[in-house]
């Protein structure tokens, strides 16, 4: 008998969730950012391309930030103009402010992320002003990109705790990610920026988030500085959350929160779908491949344990041979 692939995975809550799952690759931006050796232009460009042919439909390319704080992302017209952009992926930019949304739109950014916090002190360490005042100037850049035809995805930060306020009450976290869909957010991305999340912690705040919309309204960021990263993606596919961000070699880490190692590795996430029976279209091996290239550029560790293992894999057959 002949059974269909990517219909329904499960009955969660009354309503049924696809079994295809969808990988939001947050490395050129998110995972390159606080990188404190400059990449050339050209090889964030190659980076890119490469993981375009991987099977992503996803790829955040870069920030249009301000060289002052984000030295990383001082090239960002040039890499999005030099990227080979496929017709069907998206290549999204975060933007702190009007004048970055500026720059993105007169290079051709057909998407954009915004970000907020509900802690005020991680707002003023990350967006020197308070959480009021980030939502006004929220509001503006999202006021701007309606009138300009883009789309908009929400971040946000600290959605368990705070490195400077400790734990964070669930109820903010869903106020400040429905405030953000009332605004023109097509998809809140909520991150768990210094990793500290367990299963349990995660139920706590997505009982929370489930009274304000439907949950393929949301994502899951994970940082996974206490390795609790694919336990808490198992909880949020139980809930029937099908978005997760990932960075592939588990590049990445929050400048303001001291000791936070990167986001989960998209290789990690990959192998823990696929062996879940969960289809995502991503070709590991290609995955692997680009975060081994990435590393090296880098001349660092990858960090992701999946990826060591598939590369030595290779490099043992090959040895055989």
């Amino acid at each position: 008998m002949f059974i269909a692939r990517n219909f329904f995975l499960k009955k969660i809550n009354n309503k049924y969730y696809s079994d295809f799952v969808k990988i939001i690759e947050v490395g050129p931006r998110d995972g390159l950012q606080n990188e404190k050796k400059i990449i050339p232009t050209s090889i964030k460009v190659d980076f890119i391309n490469k993981l375009s042919e991987t099977g992503l439909k996803t790829v955040e390319v870069t920030s249009f930030v301000s060289p002052k704080w984000v030295p990383q992302m001082a090239d960002n017209e040039q890499v999005f103009k030099q990227i080979k952009k496929y017709e069907n992926i998206n290549y999204p930019v975060l933007v702190p402010n009007v004048k970055g949304l500026e720059k993105a739109i007169e290079v051709g950014v057909k998407e954009i992320a915004i970000f907020g916090s509900p802690s005020e002190t991680f707002s003023r360490k990350n967006t020197n002003c308070s959480v009021t005042e980030n939502m006004l100037k929220m509001k503006e850049i999202i006021d701007l990109a309606k009138r300009n035809n883009l789309k908009i995805r929400g971040y946000v930060s600290c959605i368990i705790a705070c490195p400077y306020e400790g734990a964070m009450k669930p109820f903010s976290v869903a106020s400040l990610s429905s405030a953000l869909l009332e605004l023109g957010c097509y998809e809140i991305s909520l991150g768990d920026t210094i990793g500290v999340g367990t299963p349990k912690k995660i139920k706590s705040l997505l009982n929370e988030i489930k009274e304000i919309g439907d949950f393929n309204k949301f994502a899951l960021h994970l940082h996974d500085t206490y390795g609790q990263a694919i336990g808490n993606i198992y909880t949020g596919l139980d809930y029937g959350i099908r978005t997760f961000d990932s960075s592939v070699a588990g590049l990445g880490g929050c400048p303001y929160a001291e000791g936070a190692s990167g986001n989960v590795a998209t290789e990690d996430v990959l192998y823990f779908l696929n062996e879940q029976g969960l289809e995502t279209g991503i070709n590991l091996e290609k995955v692997a491949k680009v975060g081994d290239f990435i590393s090296n550029q880098l001349e660092r560790k990858n960090q992701s344990k999946v990826g060591n293992a598939l590369l030595s894999k290779v490099k043992k057959t090959n040895a055989c041979v």
